[in-house]
Order: C-alpha cells, then sequence, then structure tokens
C-alpha cells in the first residue's frame, strides 16, 4: 500500500496491522448476569450511530451466544455492512456475534478508529468485500485486509475530536431538520379535516352571503340516520352533528352515479404481460399519485370479465386492504382496471372529483373506515361498510372553494417538503467530505513535533511479537480450549454424521475459532456449489443446516 498521498508522519497500512480485527471473548446466555446490557444489530440507527434502545439481558432473554465489549471499545456492525452500524461503548456490556468488539491498542485512538469505519474509503472496501446476496457480511479476513490511515497519536486526538465536534453539530441539524416531516404531516390532516369540517371556508359563507343566499342545500340524509352498530363506533360520526347548517351527509353510495356502484376490481389478473390492459394495485398509489410508469397489465379477455371496474378519467380509488390510500385517476388510464384490493368511486353530479377525493382522504373518515376493519393478518374493508361511510356534502359552489383551498395549501406544504429534502441531502452529504478532508490531514493543523505514525505501528508489531493477542477464554473458564485447524470446514461437514446437524455441533466438530467456522460457513452457505445448504426445522423450531448432493 501506497503513503502517496498522505500527510508527513502518516502511513498507510491495514485494519489488521493495528487492530486485533475478529479476535473477541464469546459468552452464553447462562454466563450473562440479568442486569447485562445486550445490544443487537436493530439499536443502532444506520449511518447516523445513534444508539435508538438500550435494554438489559433481563428484557431480552437471548438464547445465543454473545460477545463481550468493554467501555471504549469500539463495535463495528459486519452484517449488512453498507448500513454503516459503528457505535463507542460508553459502558461494559455484551453484543451479538455480528458486532464486533474492536479494541485499539494505546497508539490508536478509539475516537480516531470510529470515524475512519465511517469513512467513504472503507465503507466502499467492505461493501465491496462483503459476502451473501440477501445477509452480506464482512468476513474475518477480509475485515483484516481492510485499508486504514494511521496518523501520529496527538494528531488522531485532534481529528477525532474535531470530527465529534462538527458532526454533532450536523446531528443536531438533522435532529432539528425531521421534525419537518412530522409537522407536514400534521398539517395536511388538520387542513383535510377542516375542509371537511367546514371550518376551511366558514370565512367564505360568511362573506359571500351571510343567509347563504349563493349556495344550493343539497337534500340527503341527515348524519345521525347513518347508523353504527356499537356506542364505540357511533363516536366515529358525532362530528358530523357540528356541520354546518348548510352541509347535508350522505353515504357514499348515494354519491356515485347511478348504474356506477361502488366497487372492487380483478381478483386474478393472470400472468404478467408486457402490454394489455393496465391495472392498478394498492402499492401503485403513492402521496394521492398512481404511479403509472409501474402498472402491470393483463389480458383483455380478463379485462372484460371484469368490465364494472373498469375505469374512468375523474374516478376516485380507494385501497380498502391493509392501507386506505386515496387516488384521482388521470384521463390517461381510461379503460383501465383496479385489483380487489382497491375500490372505485365514479362521482355523481352531486359532488366534484377532487371533494371526494379530500374527503375520502379526511382524517375522519381514515378513523371511521379503520374501525370498520375485519381481520387481523390482512386487514381489509367489506363493500357493504365502504358505501356507507358517511361523506359530508356542501354545496357545490362550496366544494370549488374547498378544493381551491386545498389544493393552494397543499402546494405550500409540499414546497416546504421539496426544500426539506434538498436540505437533508447537502447535510447527509456534508459528513463524507469531512471525513475525506479529515483523513487527508486538511482538516486540523499537523504539529511536526508529533512523534511519526511509522514509530506507532512498529511499536504495535513489537508489542503483538512479545504479548500475543488472546481474547478468547480457556476451558477452565467455562469455554472450550481453542484447538488448531486441522482441516477445513468442508471435510468437517462431509465427515459429519447425519446430512443435517445444528451450527453448535459443527463448531463442536470442527477446529478454529468461532469468527472463522462462522466466516467460512456463511461464504459456503453463499455459494450455490459448495454442497451445504440452511433450512428450518419446524420440529426443533430453529435453522440447521443440511448436507447436500452436488
Amino acid at each position: 500500500m501506497s503513503d502517496v498521498g498522505l500527510p508527513r508522519g502518516w502511513v498507510q497500512c491495514r485494519l489488521g496491522d493495528v487492530i486485533a480485527y475478529g479476535s473477541t471473548d464469546k459468552f452464553e446466555p447462562d454466563e450473562i448476569a440479568p442486569d447485562a446490557w445486550i445490544l443487537e444489530l436493530e439499536d443502532i440507527e444506520k449511518d447516523t450511530s445513534r444508539l435508538l434502545h438500550r435494554k438489559l439481558f433481563s428484557e431480552r432473554q437471548s438464547k445465543s451466544t454473545k460477545n463481550q465489549f468493554r467501555k471504549g471499545d469500539v463495535l463495528y456492525g459486519k452484517l449488512r455492512p453498507y448500513l454503516c452500524k459503528v457505535l463507542k461503548a460508553e459502558q461494559d456490556g455484551y453484543c451479538t456475534t455480528e458486532i464486533l468488539p474492536l479494541r485499539p491498542p494505546k497508539e490508536v485512538d478509539a475516537g480516531y478508529l470510529f470515524h475512519w469505519l465511517k469513512h467513504p474509503t472503507f465503507l466502499n472496501y467492505v461493501n465491496a468485500m462483503s459476502h451473501g446476496m440477501n445477509m452480506p457480511r464482512l468476513g474475518t479476513d477480509a475485515g483484516k485486509a481492510a485499508p486504514f490511515v494511521l496518523a501520529p497519536l496527538s494528531e488522531q486526538k485532534r481529528i477525532a475530536g474535531k470530527l465529534d465536534a462538527l458532526l454533532s453539530r450536523l446531528d443536531a441539524s438533522r435532529r432539528h431538520l425531521d421534525r419537518v416531516p412530522t409537522l407536514l404531516r400534521r398539517f395536511r390532516e388538520a387542513l383535510f379535516s377542516a375542509a371537511v369540517r367546514g371550518v376551511l371556508t366558514s370565512d367564505w359563507r360568511s362573506e359571500d352571503d351571510p343567509q347563504l343566499a349563493g349556495t344550493r342545500p343539497i337534500s340527503g340524509r341527515p348524519a345521525k340516520t347513518i347508523a353504527e352498530t356499537t356506542p364505540q363506533k357511533s363516536q366515529l360520526t358525532e362530528w358530523l352533528d357540528e356541520l354546518p347548517t348548510s352541509w347535508k351527509v350522505l353515504p357514499a353510495s348515494d354519491v356515485v352515479r347511478q348504474g356506477a356502484d361502488i366497487v372492487y376490481g380483478i381478483v386474478q389478473p393472470g400472468p404478467k404481460l408486457q402490454s394489455g390492459v393496465p391495472y392498478i394495485r394498492g402499492m401503485d398509489i403513492v402521496d394521492g399519485k398512481i404511479l403509472v410508469d409501474q402498472l402491470l397489465h393483463t389480458s383483455p379477455e380478463i379485462a372484460q370479465r371484469y368490465g364494472r371496474s373498469a375505469l374512468q378519467g375523474g374516478d376516485v380509488l380507494l385501497g380498502i386492504i391493509r392501507a386506505t390510500k386515496v387516488a384521482i385517476v388521470p384521463e390517461s388510464l381510461t379503460g383501465a382496471n383496479i385489483t380487489q384490493g382497491t375500490a372505485r368511486f365514479r362521482p355523481s353530479d352531486l359532488i366534484c372529483t377532487e371533494f371526494l377525493a379530500i374527503a375520502l382522504e379526511a382524517p375522519e373518515t381514515q378513523r371511521w373506515l379503520h374501525a370498520h376493519y375485519r381481520g387481523i393478518d390482512m386487514p381489509g374493508l367489506n363493500l357493504a361498510d365502504v358505501r356507507r361511510v358517511p361523506i359530508p356534502l356542501p354545496a357545490p359552489e362550496e366544494q370549488v372553494e374547498i378544493v381551491r383551498r386545498v389544493e393552494s395549501l397543499v402546494e405550500l406544504a409540499d414546497t416546504i417538503e421539496a426544500k426539506y429534502h434538498a436540505i437533508r441531502a447537502r447535510i447527509d452529504g456534508l459528513q463524507p467530505v469531512l471525513l475525506t478532508r479529515a483523513f487527508r490531514g486538511e482538516l486540523v493543523p499537523q504539529d511536526p513535533d508529533d512523534e511519526p505514525a511509522a514509530d506507532l505501528l512498529e511499536r504495535i508489531a513489537l508489542s503483538r511479537q512479545s504479548t500475543p493477542v488472546a481474547r478468547g477464554r480457556t476451558k477452565s473458564q467455562g469455554r472450550s480450549e481453542l484447538r488448531p485447524k486441522a482441516k477445513s470446514l468442508a471435510d468437517t461437514i462431509a465427515a459429519m454424521s447425519s446430512d443435517d446437524f445444528t451450527f453448535d455441533e459443527l463448531r463442536q466438530a470442527a477446529s478454529g475459532d468461532y469468527e472463522s467456522i462462522k466466516d467460512e460457513l456463511f461464504a459456503a452457505l453463499a455459494d450455490t456449489n459448495s454442497g451445504v445448504a440452511q433450512f428450518f426445522d419446524a420440529g426443533s423450531g430453529s435453522m440447521k443446516i443440511r448436507r447436500v448432493s452436488e
């Protein structure tokens, strides 16, 4: 490796040259105290290294082997390393074996190491060297060979301190900025609520004509006649009693065009076709828009059998399985269809398309719909319930005014949200820039009197020669002694007495330390030609390994 381009006194080396990468102390569950901190990967927020949860063994009741870590260790998540889960241990504890405790020698500052593990150069390397398709992980040998830039110790501390200060300010900016999406969501909910309650246009009604002479009240049933089966559900419609006196309330079935009932669509659309009749699924509706480019197609013959649910521009769609999302069908999708997870509303002359969409998306309507879900694993709505959902109905002129005001304010919220995403992206882009500058020696001044990094590296090597690293425990401490590697893992698997076996059984039979065996096994599982596979054994309720014929 070359030191070209590095500041004077720095050296480029491998991570394994300075850290005993992969050397860990392992403990079984029965060896861990109830009040011990147990760290899992999901406890660390990706990229930010923020600790999301701190749970004790008594809370987690873990049943798997854990790595022990000490205060001051740098904890590195080797599973799916692109998530960049790195944490500085502020106290002793235990972690999943997918997290490696890295204990720097006195010649390496822990904060400096922590920031290097988030550096773009290191991340690019580990992402390229990870093995496994669905659950990629960094192997021990690859981790030892990872690039590392070593600076003089005093400068390491200055760099770590500067990065801590700058990145903490970035994190604070993120936290403040990330309140914006929640505020915008609440704003949109309040806006749609005000729209369907008549609050949004209260000034328009009074200013337009105190006697409401400019409106044409709609004849319809009052809210109280839309009966509910339980007192709890009756509370969902109490707000309708407070609507303006010129408004009426109708069930959804009474605001759609005659002869175009509220219906769901195709039950079995058949194989995916490159062309044909497009159909809309619930997942195709995002933020009130239909993602036209991702629509699937069915054959004209199947679509014809579901002609009752064929679409026209201006129809309103409502998701009725899992998510009650709302969207308006554009003119370009006239003739398309929907699936059984979506209901179609074709507005009558009583209600304009945009106002119907607002009414269905309003939090009051959404609560009503969710209260009428049926099923647990896949909650959905019965069409009979969908057809009787109460729809508040102002005069046509007021509907137009409500739509105008809602669209204007939603456009403002969308503009703010776009600015939020742009600023958030700029903040996220600052971290790799700062890290790059820091490890080029551009963030803090160099001191010519600092001890060169080459001397540090030599001292680390001499220390290892005189005191070999020993993080594992002996048999007298409750763990089996580490044995010299005598045969490959493939030979061990071939010699197993049964085709199906557990990882613990493999560990007992194999030579080598825990991490090496685990890394070699995962590499084998990722290789379809290795003659080994993993499966879930329903009888024991656990994952097992199977030796398969080539």
